[in-house]
């Protein structure tokens, strides 16, 4: 299902997931991997990508799994944040934590009007019983 509730929402959620994934990359290939020369930590970007083209398109449907999807990324940036002694990547934990919370909240503000739209549908053709 697509709505065009708020394209505003629509589109901050997919230029942070972009950022997200371009901050992955930059992150372990090149500017504070924990292996020099890069890392197989890189793949983290690649589930990343199975919900770009729904969140592009504004699909509900991917746009909900995608908002709980994208609290590991949050997880891991949390935990590395905390954990990492070099502190560039303690920094770019810290990016990885402002996108998926940005992801998170313009993807629940997207689709809360449809959801309203839904409950008040429902509500509609509920019968009532004595």
């Amino acid at each position: 299902m697509t709505t065009s509730s708020n394209p505003v929402w629509r589109w901050t959620a997919a230029g942070s997931l972009i950022a997200l994934i371009i901050l992955c990359l930059a992150w372990e290939l090149r500017l504070a991997p924990i292996f020099p020369g890069g890392s197989w930590m890189a793949l983290k970007a690649v589930p990343l990508l199975f919900p770009l083209r729904g969140v592009l398109k504004g699909n509900l449907y991917t746009m909900q799994w995608a908002s709980m999807f994208i609290l590991l990324y949050f997880m891991e940036g949390v935990m590395r944040a905390w954990s990492d002694l070099n502190p560039v990547s303690a920094w770019l934990a810290g990016l990885e934590i402002a996108l998926s919370l940005l992801f998170y909240v313009s993807a629940i503000l997207y689709c809360r009007p449809a959801k309203k739209a839904a409950r008040a549908r429902a509500g509609k053709t509920e019968v009532k019983q004595p």
